[in-house]
C-alpha cells in the first residue's frame, strides 16, 4: 500500500512539473521576440514558423505593411515600387512589389549553425540579418519597423540586436529547445529502455521455470519489436538515423528484445512437447519379479 501511495505521488509530481515546463516554454502560443522601432514608416513583420534541424534551415514569412505615404489614397495600391532587401538568407533576398500592387507574404529561409548529434539539448543560431526596405526606380531607402515573432512550437526563439554600421536593422538568432520538449524526447527514451527491460526480465524469470510459460506472451514480444521505431519516430523533430540515441538506446533495445524474445521461444520449445514426445515412466510388473 505504501509502494503505491509513493507511485500514485510520483506520478502527480511527473504531471505537475510537465505542465510547469509547458507553461514556461510558453505554450505554443506566438509571442514577440524583438523589434526595432521607428518613428512612422512600414511595418516588416517576420513570422519565424518552422525549423528543419536536420539540414539546419530556419523558414519565416515575412510582411509588410506600407505607410500610408507610400499607398495612393484613392485606391489604397503602392504609389512607386516597393522592394524589400534580406540578407543572410538561403533563398531569394529580395523581392518587389511592382506599383498599383500591395505587398503580399514573402516566404524566406536562412541558414543556421549548430549540430543535430546534440539532441535534444542542441542548439542554433544564425548570423546578422539584415532587412532593408525602399522605393522606386531609384531604390529610395524607406522608414520601417521590423517586428520579429515566434510561432515555433517546442523551440524558444531570442533575437539579440547586432551592431550593424550599414544597416540600422540587424538581428542574430539563437533558438533552443523548450524544456518540455527535451523532457519530453527523455521520456520517450525511457519508455524504450522500460519496454527492453521489462521483456529481458519476463523472459529470464520464464526461463528459470520461476514463471510458467505463456504461448499468448510471443505476440506480446512481436508487438513490442514493432513498437520500437513508431516511439523513435515519435521523438521531436525525429533525429535523423544514425543519431546518438540509434547507437546509444535504438538499436540496443532491439538487440535486447530479440534476445528476451530467443529465450521465450526456447522455452515454448522445451515445455510444450508434443505427447509423443514426453518421457514415459516404465511401470514394473510384480510377476516379473
Amino acid at each position: 500500500m505504501r509502494l503505491a501511495v509513493v507511485g500514485v505521488l510520483v506520478f502527480i509530481a511527473a504531471y505537475v512539473v510537465s505542465i510547469v515546463f509547458y507553461v514556461v516554454g510558453g505554450m505554443g502560443h506566438p509571442h514577440l521576440i524583438g523589434e526595432t522601432q521607428s518613428a512612422g514608416g512600414s511595418t516588416i513583420t517576420v513570422d519565424i514558423d518552422e525549423i528543419r534541424s536536420n539540414n539546419s534551415v530556419l523558414r519565416a514569412d515575412l510582411t509588410v505593411a506600407p505607410e500610408p505615404a507610400l499607398l495612393d489614397p484613392i485606391t489604397h495600391t503602392l504609389k512607386d515600387d516597393l522592394t524589400v532587401a534580406i540578407t543572410s538568407v538561403v533563398s531569394a533576398s529580395k523581392r518587389t512589389w511592382t506599383k498599383g500592387t500591395l505587398p503580399d507574404v514573402f516566404p524566406v529561409s536562412g541558414t543556421l549553425s549548430g549540430d543535430v548529434a546534440d539532441w535534444p539539448f542542441d542548439r542554433y543560431h544564425s548570423g546578422p540579418i539584415n532587412i532593408e526596405l525602399s522605393s522606386g526606380a531609384a531604390q529610395v531607402p524607406q522608414r520601417s519597423t521590423v517586428v520579429l515573432v515566434d510561432r515555433l512550437l517546442g523551440w524558444k526563439v531570442d533575437a539579440a540586436e547586432v551592431d550593424n554600421a550599414e544597416s540600422p536593422v540587424a538581428y542574430q538568432l539563437n533558438l533552443r529547445r523548450t524544456l518540455s520538449t527535451a523532457a519530453f524526447g527523455v521520456v520517450i527514451l525511457g519508455v524504450l529502455i522500460a519496454l527492453a527491460g521489462l521483456g529481458l526480465f519476463v523472459a529470464v524469470n520464464t526461463y528459470r521455470d520461476r514463471r510458467k510459460f505463456q504461448p499468448p506472451m510471443t505476440t506480446w514480444y512481436a508487438a513490442m519489436l514493432f513498437a520500437v521505431m513508431p516511439l523513435r519516430n515519435a521523438l521531436p523533430d525525429s533525429p535523423p538515423f544514425g543519431a546518438w540515441i540509434d547507437v546509444a538506446v535504438v538499436l540496443w533495445v532491439i538487440v535486447v528484445l530479440v534476445i528476451s524474445m530467443t529465450l521465450y521461444i526456447s522455452c515454448w520449445w522445451r515445455h510444450l512437447r508434443p505427447d509423443a514426445e514426453q518421457p514415459t515412466n516404465l511401470a514394473v510388473s510384480p510377476s516379473a519379479t
